[in-house]
């Protein structure tokens, strides 16, 4: 079958794969035979891995101030060339004017949002398309009557054994008048676009997620993130998405014991964990970088670099093209540092301070729904 003239099949696939998700959204409407070429699992996938190698963006999260002064959330799109961005037209209609709105992870072009109080929402903002998760399979109450049920930690990834993505909810349970700052007991449960529904897991909860900025992060299979153990050490609390169990994995030994004038933030950098560790307050920041060379082992923390003393710097937000660093300024302003020509440079993005947050992110025609053979797992060559 000719597709366009004589123009071979082969070449006019290389030329969609290289379309963005909203060109491929407005080709669906040209007629039947394109509307299942691109909608077939297939060449979702093949669209995925060309994104996934060529068309890496950064995914920002901030809040601006309408002319009322009222608060509203908005995703952007900050890509590689120029450091340009996009405004998305994303529905969050829910989560519009919530301030504590907090992205849980990406996977696949799949981003998780919730405000860890009511209803976790998965969504595609290339293709705008949005799934509100099914309420939890725990009761919002416990069985003791003086235990307080509260969300501590929520996690999103992707499960390379069953090829989905899921969704790791820990509840904790908090005395009402405990003075010992950690919870009692928790209880964990998982969500899979496989089944569409949770299960509750069988499992201890190792260490007690604390609030930490930039620090949860998805990487090698789990989720991750800042934590206090029963000895009141600093840790980082993992999730595997694949067997579903929890790791501890310690902090460098070179730190001392815990600082509330310190921040630590979390973040993959060129295939490694990398932990961030620098003042919570200062006209003056220094940042220093230790990598984790051996995954899970404490031994292998090493110090690569310590950036610095920057002014007018608050946080890192996510590293970037190996050596450009996102970070928000204390006015506000989105700047981007430069790992080898140690330059600061501002960028042209604004908002709210300390409302940002930030996901390597890559567009994708998947859906939120599942059916999709890059999650399904089924590698059947592609059928023009």
């Amino acid at each position: 079958m000719e597709v366009i003239g004589d123009l071979p099949r082969e070449l006019f696939l290389e030329i969609l794969l290289r379309l963005p998700v909203e060109s491929l959204m407005r080709c669906k409407c040209v007629c039947k035979y394109w509307y299942a070429l691109i909608s077939n699992p297939k060449f979702i996938e093949l669209h995925l891995k060309y994104n996934c190698n060529n068309n890496v963006c950064v995914l920002l999260k901030r809040c601006l101030l309408t002319c009322l002064g009222e608060r509203e959330n908005m995703l952007s799109l900050v890509c590689s060339s120029g450091f340009s961005f996009i405004n998305l037209d994303v529905d969050l209609s829910l989560y519009k004017k919530e301030p504590c709105l907090q992205l849980l992870g990406h996977c696949d072009g799949i981003i998780c949002l919730s405000n860890y109080r009511d209803d976790i929402v998965l969504c595609n903002p290339a293709t705008r398309e949005t799934m509100v998760l099914p309420e939890s399979c725990l009761p919002c109450y416990s069985s003791i009557s003086n235990l307080i049920p509260q969300t501590s930690a929520l996690g999103f990834g992707y499960d390379s054994r069953t090829h989905h993505c899921k969704v790791v909810r820990i509840i904790s349970y908090w005395e009402e008048r405990s003075g010992s700052g950690l919870p009692h007991h928790s209880r964990v449960e998982v969500y899979s676009l496989a089944t569409g529904s949770w299960k509750e897991l069988n499992v201890k909860v190792p260490a007690h997620v604390w609030y930490s900025p930039c620090f949860e992060t998805y990487f090698n299979g789990a989720f991750h993130w800042y934590a206090i153990d029963d000895n009141r050490n600093e840790v980082i609390l993992s999730f595997h998405m694949g067997n579903e169990e929890f790791q501890v994995i310690p902090m460098p030994s070179a730190l001392s014991l815990y600082d509330y004038s310190m921040c630590r933030s979390l973040f993959v950098w060129n295939g490694r964990i990398a932990l961030v560790i620098y003042p919570r307050k200062g006209i003056e920041k220094s940042f220093q970088i230790y990598v984790m060379k051996e995954y899970g082992v404490r031994e292998s923390w090493t110090k690569i670099l310590t950036i610095g003393p920057l002014t007018k710097v608050e946080m890192p937000l996510a590293f970037w093209k190996n050596d450009e660093i996102l970070m928000e300024g204390s006015d506000g302003l989105v700047v981007s540092y430069n790992l080898k020509t140690q330059e600061l440079k501002d960028l042209p993005i604004y908002g709210v301070p300390k409302s940002f947050a930030t996901l390597v992110y890559i567009n994708s025609l998947v859906s939120v729904k599942g059916g999709n053979r890059v999650l399904d797992g089924d590698n059947t060559d592609f059928d023009w």
